[in-house]
């Protein structure tokens, strides 16, 4: 593969003229042009992504790094990044974790190599971070926002939904429809947005007259496959509960998928409810009832402030965008 210095040989001039040459900037004579040119057409020259940055400062490439990207939480999210990106001329590079115990390391390292790879900015989505990790990422790329984290001193580079409220939601919604003995699948206790969704859900509980200390309980990883376990658990502790909130859609479709099987009418004996509103929940048996999380909004806006910080632009920005419940089939009136 041909470099520029084999391009500045072949045309007999100096590699800066080169550099300047393929820059399209900097003084250059008219035939230096002409045989710079030759030379790249003859050798088939391509600039190399890294002397594109150096030669221009900018990669017109954001970092997008996640937890993880199996299941269907992430995707929406990515899509409106790319998208958004691809209307302005850019690009991304995404990288990603391997688990949600290794978050924390699998975040750090994926800003690091995002950095690294010439990025111009990065989006960094992961609660796990500390405050001293985020300081640290800010050292390495000052520019960057964060998703559904939030830092003190970071606040105007954090958009996040308001979990609290969204849970509390939840728990009025499924006590409005008369529901008053109730269960819960929780997510995994390292995760910062399960405790605040769950906050918000028992806090709700005593305007209804509801011990939340008393409410069933199982706990999950966010898989479906929890979704089945915590259920399974539940209805052979006690399943006199006639609603079950799952703290993320793939664990109330765990949940509906074991209760099909198992032969209990949703419903008609038990009422299961979500919590984030991704793509799927409205294809289950039934529709799941679920609070929907703006993430592609969430996103965009998070965005548009990066790419703000990044190209001096001034996109809109909105950080107000509320959660709202989607009433669907898989939640009874009763009572």
């Amino acid at each position: 593969m041909a470099t520029i210095k084999d391009v500045a040989k072949r045309a007999g001039v100096g590699l800066g003229t080169a550099s300047r040459v393929i820059a399209g900037n900097g003084s250059v004579s008219e035939d230096a042009i002409r045989r710079v040119r030759k030379a790249i057409e003859e050798l088939k020259f391509r600039p190399s992504h890294a002397a594109r940055v150096l030669q221009k400062g900018q990669s017109q490439t954001i970092g997008v790094f996640v937890p993880l990207v199996h299941g269907s939480f992430y995707t929406p999210i990515l899509h409106a990044i790319y998208t958004t990106l691809r209307a302005s001329g850019r690009h991304m590079v995404v990288d990603f974790g391997q688990s949600l115990e290794s978050e924390r390391q699998d975040a750090l390292e994926g800003a690091e190599f995002l950095t690294d790879r010439g990025c111009d900015g990065l989006i960094v989505m992961a609660t796990a971070l500390t405050s001293a990790d985020i300081e640290r990422i800010a050292e390495r790329q000052p520019r960057f926002v964060l998703l559904n984290r939030s830092s003190a001193r970071f606040q105007d580079r954090c958009f996040n939904p308001d979990h609290r409220a969204a849970g509390a939601a939840a728990a009025r919604a499924l006590c409005e429809a008369g529901h008053r003995r109730l269960a819960v699948i929780e997510g995994p206790k390292t995760s910062r947005d399960n405790t605040l969704r769950m906050r918000g859900f028992e806090e709700a509980l005593g305007a209804y007259g509801i011990d939340a200390a008393r409410l069933a309980r199982a706990r999950g990883d966010f898989s479906p496959e929890s979704g089945r376990a915590g259920t399974r658990e539940l209805l052979e502790r006690d399943g006199s509960f006639t609603a079950l909130f799952c703290a993320n859609d793939e664990m109330a479709m765990g949940a509906l998928s074991y209760l099909g099987q198992a032969g209990v009418a949703v419903p008609g004996r038990l009422s299961v409810m979500g919590y984030d509103g991704i793509d799927l929940s409205e294809l289950t048996v039934p529709p799941l009832t679920t609070v929907l999380i703006p993430w592609r909004e969430i996103a965009t806006n998070a965005l548009n402030h990066l790419l703000n910080l990044c190209y001096g632009s001034a996109l809109p920005v909105e950080r107000d965008i509320p959660a709202q419940v989607l009433w669907r089939e898989s939640v009874a009136r009763i009572g």
